[in-house]
């Protein structure tokens, strides 16, 4: 039996109902899906007066910022675009293989405004995406 063959048959197992591999899941836009979804989820658990905040850390510093939208660039580029805790906005791009945020419930920086949804609407395409 293949490789193909195996992997055509563990697909289709029982085990797996519903899992459709993605046609290219190494392109940015199919780990921009992946994350907005988890965030999302992680936002919905949050009461009103918190928001979506992420933690990076690199290069042995830590920096936090309160996560405002994300975009991706295909083949393999990743957004993340915020303001920091003293109020600047910080925009971290990076290569989907590096990519390792960690989500956390910040305080919201204006409680007094409306509670918005991250809007994930920057959807950066490349060429090759139309």
């Amino acid at each position: 039996m293949s490789f193909s063959d195996s992997l055509d048959r563990y697909l289709a197992s029982p085990i797996l109902p519903n899992i459709t591999p993605p046609v290219n899941g190494n392109l940015a836009s199919e780990f921009h899906k992946r994350l907005a979804e988890w965030i999302h989820g992680f936002e919905e658990r949050l009461d009103d007066q918190h928001e979506v905040g992420v933690r990076l850390v690199s290069f042995g510093q830590s920096m936090v910022f309160h996560l405002r939208d994300m975009g991706y660039w295909n083949p393999s580029l990743i957004s993340f675009q915020g303001v920091s805790e003293d109020g600047n906005p910080v925009e971290l791009i990076q290569h989907v293989s590096q990519i390792s945020i960690l989500l956390m419930k910040l305080p919201r920086r204006d409680p007094s405004k409306p509670k918005t949804k991250i809007g994930f609407v920057s959807d950066h395409h490349s060429e090759g995406d139309k």
